[in-house]
């Protein structure tokens, strides 16, 4: 069984390895790093993101730490009961996440902040593995059209049956994806995602905990 976490010093993608590489010497206090999951394996709720940013996760080692997608998604999550304490956009600012946990379907940071396919299907076999070690594992919040896509690549689902839209629920035997747009700066200053659209989501996602039996 292949592991949740890819080592420190993962040398599956060259070029983000040589990204990588260039970045400690530009931001030698940076992470630099792959990035690892935030977040108990017991939740059933699992928050999938595309990749770090290079500012953001890629320069604190917490997913969706240091940047404005953190910013609306943190709060998002403390007004649902996700998450408890105060995000400081820091990776030691004690916050702690409650039924949540959050991971990227890329680990590390790729240049432009697009990864390639060859880098997503590296990565794969981490993300297939936190999914089958989630036991009670009962929604997957996708947040963008290229995380939802890895997620159904994943779990080997036909994406034409599965097209992702904001606010759309995708059932499985399993598990249910919830879809998102990405709660990134671009979005939210264009109008594509407002703060209203974004919690009405996680509004779906917490009636389906209700709904849905827990797990043993």
């Amino acid at each position: 069984m292949s592991s949740i976490e890819p080592p420190s010093d993962c040398a599956l993608c060259p070029r983000l390895v040589e990204f990588r590489s260039a970045n400690r010497q530009a931001f030698p206090a940076f992470h630099n790093g792959p990035v690892r999951a935030f977040g108990p394996l017991d939740s059933r709720l699992l928050i999938v993101g595309l990749a770090p940013g290079l500012k953001g996760a890629n320069q604190t080692g917490r997913p969706f730490t240091g940047d404005y997608a953190g910013d609306l998604l943190y709060q998002t999550l403390g007004k649902f009961g996700f998450a408890e304490g105060t995000y400081g956009r820091t990776a030691d600012d004690g916050l702690v996440l409650k039924d949540c946990r959050i991971t990227n379907a890329v680990r590390c940071v790729p240049p432009e902040n697009k990864p390639i396919g060859s880098e997503g299907q590296n990565c794969r076999p981490f993300l297939a593995t936190e999914i089958e070690q989630m036991d009670r594992l009962q929604v997957i919040l996708c947040l963008g059209g290229l995380s939802h896509a890895a997620v159904l690549t994943t779990l080997s689902a036909r994406k034409v049956l599965y097209p992702f839209g904001h606010g759309r629920l995708h059932r499985f035997d399993r598990v249910t994806i919830a879809d998102s747009y990405h709660c990134s700066r671009y979005n939210t200053n264009t109008g594509r995602l407002t703060v209203g659209m974004f919690e009405e989501v996680f509004g779906a996602i917490r009636q389906l905990l209700i709904t849905v039996p827990k797990q043993s």
